[in-house]
């Protein structure tokens, strides 16, 4: 089972990430920020990664550190599931990619499982804020999701003027990106996806 628990507690949160990369995309989310709950369980949906968030932050402040540190739980949490033991690379395809269109936005991402954290952001979100959430914590949440999952991720919007659609269209681009790297290939059985025999 490729399975991880991640406990974070700091003096700004505290947060606790269960998630199962193999599940079907049940979630329950609750980190005190509505917009961010909406943006995981629908990325929960997506990916098919069944997810249970508890996160309690400094939200008086803002949300910064409780969507950093929740990118951070999940971005470790994958690291962890895939690897718990020695077969969880085996056979993954590595590489995903997705185009999602979200009304007028449209958002392309692509994902290598690659053991280097890197992030491409390009996206134009015109208003500052979805709600009370900051709209730059979206790529806040990315960067830190990246680092710890220590995968490579690209996000470019295509198209999108509304805020909303376009942040939406980011999470669920990704979510079936994630899917599509994660997912395991019978072809490739007990093979791990690299010239160097390991990621």
């Amino acid at each position: 089972m490729r399975t991880a628990e991640i406990i974070r507690n700091t003096n700004e949160t505290k947060v606790s990430l269960k998630l199962n990369l193999d599940g079907t995309g049940v979630s329950s989310v609750d980190t005190g920020c509505p917009f961010l709950d909406h943006m995981l369980t629908l990325f929960s949906k997506h990916s098919r990664i069944d997810l249970e968030v508890k996160a309690k932050g400094d939200i008086e402040v803002d949300y910064h550190h409780t969507t950093e540190d929740v990118g951070i739980c999940l971005g470790k949490a994958v690291s962890y599931a895939l690897g718990a033991s020695a077969d969880a690379m085996k056979g993954i395809r590595r590489y995903g990619n997705m185009i999602i269109p979200m009304d007028e936005a449209l958002i392309l991402s692509a994902v290598d499982i690659s053991g280097r954290a890197h992030l491409e952001f390009s996206a134009d979100i015109p208003a500052e804020k979805v709600g009370d959430f900051d709209t730059e914590l979206c790529e806040e949440f990315f960067e830190a999701f990246t680092r710890e999952a220590r995968l490579t991720l690209h996000i470019k919007q295509l198209a999108g003027k509304n805020s909303h659609h376009i942040i939406e269209g980011i999470y669920k681009s990704v979510a079936r990106s994630l899917f599509e790297a994660l997912s395991k290939d019978e072809r490739f059985a007990g093979d791990i996806p690299s010239t160097k025999g390991t990621i």
